[in-house]
């Protein structure tokens, strides 16, 4: 294999000299001495388990994506696709976390639920951006959450092409690659930069962004369109987007990114200012451009 970059860039990421190959990359410090807070089973620490965990997934994404072929493709949809290495890799963060936290309920956007009898739940997207990732694209990730009693209390995304990492704790702060972040101070919308995607279209519905999207576009600086709600929401809390919007998403999308932008100081809600996303729709800005994208949505 060709030798691995090394060297980081000013956005969290590292250098690709070239993109004829994938690379592990190995840049990001996964240790922490945080006491777990949130369960009982023997002082175990679960950021360091939930990032070294995302990393291991992350790692199957990169050895596989080169590799795909049509025939690994399935379709819930026309439009919608899943992969072998969306199984795989759902597949092998189940088993690790029923191998360490048994008791556990586990949500997966493949399996779906499995247990409704602990005060915990585990939220999984094993690779969200599935379109990106069969065409070879780096805009993907793997998103996980925890959740205890109803919220949700950490949150990890992985895009392992970009070499980033994000996670969240709560009360704790969000950070990319182990380096506090915070939303943008972007005040006005002729400053800024967004994005949003089209989940609505992919499910066929008549119901769509578009209008939205013909509303709000003019009024930005420019539009950005990644593909993974997971990156887009990381992207807010780390001020590389200024505001995000969608529609027609599921909790797994967005529950470890939800958690990030909230530590990031950032404003989340549905399209009418409430709290039910995404069912509603999912709003995501610092407090100057929350409202009047809100204003525009409703």
């Amino acid at each position: 294999m060709a030798k691995r970059p090394t060297k980081v860039n000013d956005a969290g990421g590292c250098y690709l000299p070239h993109i004829t190959k994938l690379y592990l990359f190995k840049c990001i410090p996964i240790c922490h001495n945080l006491l777990d807070k949130y369960n009982n089973n023997g002082g175990a620490d679960l950021i360091s388990f939930l990032k070294n965990l995302i990393i291991r997934a992350g790692e199957i994404c990169i050895e596989e994506q080169h590799s795909l072929k049509s025939a690994d493709l399935e379709f819930k949809n026309p439009k919608d696709l899943v992969t072998i290495t969306d199984k795989k890799v759902e597949s092998f963060l189940i088993h690790e976390i029923k191998a360490n936290y048994p008791e556990h309920d586990i949500l997966g956007e493949e399996t779906g639920r499995s247990g409704r009898s602990s005060r915990f739940l585990w939220i999984i997207d094993p690779i969200d951006g599935t379109t990106s990732f069969f065409h070879g694209q780096p805009f993907y990730a793997v998103s996980i959450a925890l959740e205890k009693d109803g919220e949700i209390v950490l949150g990890a995304v992985y895009a392992p092409v970009l070499g980033q990492l994000f996670h969240g704790e709560i009360g704790k702060g969000a950070f990319l690659n182990d380096v506090p972040i915070k939303v943008s101070g972007t005040e006005n919308l002729i400053d800024a930069v967004m994005a949003t995607g089209f989940a609505c279209l992919r499910a066929g519905l008549k119901d769509n962004n578009l209008t939205h999207f013909n509303k709000i576009v003019p009024r930005l600086r420019d539009i950005r369109r990644y593909g993974s709600a997971a990156i887009d929401l990381c992207y807010v809390a780390c001020g590389k987007l200024d505001g995000f919007w969608e529609m027609n998403l599921n909790i797994y999308d967005v529950a470890a990114g939800v958690l990030i932008v909230k530590e990031a100081r950032g404003n989340i809600s549905d399209f009418s200012g409430d709290n039910n996303y995404p069912e509603k729709g999912i709003v995501a800005a610092n407090s100057y451009l929350h409202p009047l994208l809100i204003k525009m949505l409703r």
